[in-house]
């Protein structure tokens, strides 16, 4: 049974940043946060040695995942306006997901990245 949390499980990969192959090694090159390389890998895994990009345009799909991260983000701030603060007015609460989406940017393409190399590599123990 796969472990839902710790290593050896894909959210430890994601939530890490790490090789998904064998989660020691760093898969970027930097913090998303630092713009000058945000969201460059490494080419291999500096522990194991994995090629991180199969193919050329492997990580195109990952604005799958980045729609999917954006569309999760509106939801969750839209539902959480509407139930929390009810009587906010909609220019606000645009203008707060706009902020947020803008803000979370950077995270968000890293993030869309190392669910998309988790979706095709495997844990390798």
């Amino acid at each position: 049974m796969a472990k839902l949390i710790g290593k050896g499980s894909k959210l430890y990969s994601i939530f890490r940043m790490k090789c998904p192959s064998c989660q020691e090694g760093e898969f970027f090159t930097s913090h998303p946060y630092n713009l000058k390389n945000a969201g460059n890998i490494h080419e291999h895994c500096p522990k194991c040695g994995l090629k991180y990009e199969m193919e050329p345009g492997f990580y195109q799909g990952a604005m799958y995942a980045s729609y999917g991260l954006g569309v999760a983000l509106f939801v969750t701030l839209w539902v959480s306006f509407n139930l929390f603060f009810p009587s906010l007015s909609t220019g606000v609460q645009v203008a707060i997901v706009a902020v947020s989406s803008l803000v979370l940017t950077p995270y968000m393409y890293a993030l869309s990245k190392i669910i998309w190399a988790n979706l095709f590599i495997k844990f390798e123990a």
